[in-house]
């Protein structure tokens, strides 16, 4: 079945939005229910426009519910994200290859923080600090509430989060003492990535390196060694290939706890980053 959106307007008070929408969609309540789980159903009330999840929710007179219906996308599993460390107000996790940072109308259990709150014994709500691109992997920091997002966004913002990546890319990478700079703008904003070579790969003329950030533009990394002539090993839109997923790992941070004001270092599992 091809995707397909059904938007119906509610005409009478305490009308239930399961039944409703199995009646005119002629979908299985079973369905019906799963999508509503994973996001593809939507309300519009005198709160705006937001996902429902319940099958009970009883809606009113004026209402209107926004179905987007794409068999595929709710099918579409993810690989399991791995908790790194529990700080209690946040969370440190592993977000593999393929896992979402945000969804769209069309669903949102792929994003990992949906994944979390779906999955977490705790029963907290889960909140995207930063992101990572679905083809990365690494380290991502988790929200618990809101006062310790609008915290851990400030943190961001001021740019006093140490990030640290390591990409495996096509080629030998020069040798330098200091990292290699590369400022050049991305989508017209100032953009810089400093990077190391760790290791290089004769035999398969790879290079192993270390990239810091100091801004956090789309794709940043990414176009950064690909423009500076090393495009990252599997990076299927800037010319590193298609033979294996994107080596591109978010594997060290480091920042000043909210909680306890002690700076926090966090680092991905070697078996986990990438190698040659």
């Amino acid at each position: 079945m091809k995707p397909i959106e059904f938007h119906i307007n509610i005409e009478l008070d305490n009308t239930l939005a399961a039944p409703l929408l199995a009646e005119r969609t002629q979908l299985p309540l079973s369905q019906i229910k799963l999508a509503m789980k994973k996001g593809a159903v939507w309300l519009s009330d005198k709160n705006g426009i937001n996902r429902i999840r319940r099958a009970k929710k009883s809606l009113a007179k004026g209402n209107s519910l926004h179905f987007y219906f794409d068999q595929t996308v709710l099918d579409t599993e993810i690989p399991l994200p791995k908790l790194i460390s529990d700080e209690e107000d946040y969370s440190i996790w592993f977000k593999p290859r393929g896992v979402l940072c945000q969804g769209s109308k069309w669903g949102d259990h792929c994003t990992i923080h949906r994944w979390i709150e779906s999955n977490d014994s705790k029963h907290r709500p889960a909140m995207i600090v930063h992101r990572l691109d679905r083809a990365a992997c690494g380290l991502i920091v988790i929200a618990h509430s809101k006062q310790m997002i609008q915290n851990l966004s400030g943190l961001f913002k001021q740019r006093t989060i140490e990030k640290k990546y390591k990409a495996i890319v096509c080629g030998e990478f020069p040798n330098h003492v200091e990292l290699i700079a590369i400022n050049s703008e991305i989508d017209g904003r100032h953009a810089c990535s400093k990077i190391k070579k760790l290791e290089y790969c004769p035999k398969k003329n790879l290079s192993l390196l270390e990239v810091h950030i100091e801004t956090g533009r789309k794709h940043q990394i990414r176009r950064h060694l690909s423009e500076h002539g090393f495009p990252i090993l599997g990076d299927r839109l800037y010319g590193g290939g298609n033979s294996v997923d994107l080596q591109l790992a978010a594997y060290f941070l480091s920042f000043k706890c909210p909680l306890t004001t002690h700076i926090k270092e966090f680092h991905l599992p070697r078996e986990l980053q990438p190698s040659f």
